[in-house]
């Protein structure tokens, strides 16, 4: 990645949308599946809440995709929604409100008592699975009847070590390649955020609210489908997968 400032929001979201590609090559791909399903369920106008959005990469989307959306974006990393909200400053449709997905009280800052979509991304990984089970309880709260909750994260079936084995062997061969073919990886595209005076001090924040990088569960897909149906979501299954990753859909 070339230098850049702060203010320069669409380099900072075309950086980390390569960085992210690097962990996930099929990154567009689910999120394209992601709102064929919101535009399948609940239409090209939805409200919709970006759950722990970080840069905001699925608002993005959205917005592009359905500009009669709105979006609430949610997380607590001062250093991405500085990002997000550098982006889409003055875009009447795209609100971020910072909160701990942990804090029980969460979801009383947001704008809105319910969402014809909750979304999220790559990001509840980092979430421990009693912890996990919970938000989902207070996402089925959010999510109107006939709405939709999608997850895209790692999901892990332990029933398969063979071929979990296999395939993080050859997604790291092929990660190694890239990494140098140059690719910039997670804590290089740090260095780099801590090196810019717009984003040096949220930068620092992130670091002593995160650490170097929080460590959740990934149970298989299976064990997210039935916690959703156990917190009040009326049906859910995969509706995409790549060896490691998961598209999770629930209606509630």
């Amino acid at each position: 990645m070339t230098t850049t400032t702060g203010t320069e929001w669409a380099a900072w979201q075309q950086s980390w949308d390569r960085q992210q590609e690097w962990y996930m090559p099929d990154r567009e791909e689910r999120f394209r599946i992601m709102l064929d399903m919101v535009e399948a369920l609940v239409g090209t106008a939805p409200r919709v809440l970006d759950l722990a959005c970080g840069t905001a990469s699925i608002t993005a989307r959205l917005l592009a995709r359905f500009p009669e959306a709105t979006s609430t974006g949610v997380d607590l990393d001062p250093a991405l929604l500085a990002i997000a909200r550098g982006t889409f400053a003055g875009d009447a449709r795209a609100s971020f409100v910072t909160a701990d997905l942990k804090d029980p009280a969460w979801p009383a800052k947001l704008p809105y008592d319910s969402y014809d979509a909750v979304l999220t991304a790559t990001a509840l990984h980092w979430l421990h699975s009693e912890p996990l089970a919970a938000l989902y309880g207070q996402v089925a709260g959010l999510v109107r009847d006939g709405g939709v909750f999608l997850n895209a994260d790692h999901m892990i079936d332990e029933a398969t070590p063979r071929i979990n084995a296999a395939e993080r062997a050859q997604r790291h061969a092929r990660m190694d390649q890239a990494k140098r073919d140059g690719v910039v990886d997670w804590a290089e595209w740090w260095q780099l955020a801590a090196a810019d005076p717009v984003l040096a001090e949220p930068t620092a924040r992130r670091f002593e609210i995160y650490g170097e990088h929080a460590e959740g569960d990934t149970p298989s897909a299976a064990w997210h489908a039935r916690t959703l149906l156990r917190q009040g979501f009326g049906e859910a299954r995969a509706v995409w997968c790549s060896p490691s990753d998961t598209l999770l859909l629930a209606v509630k």
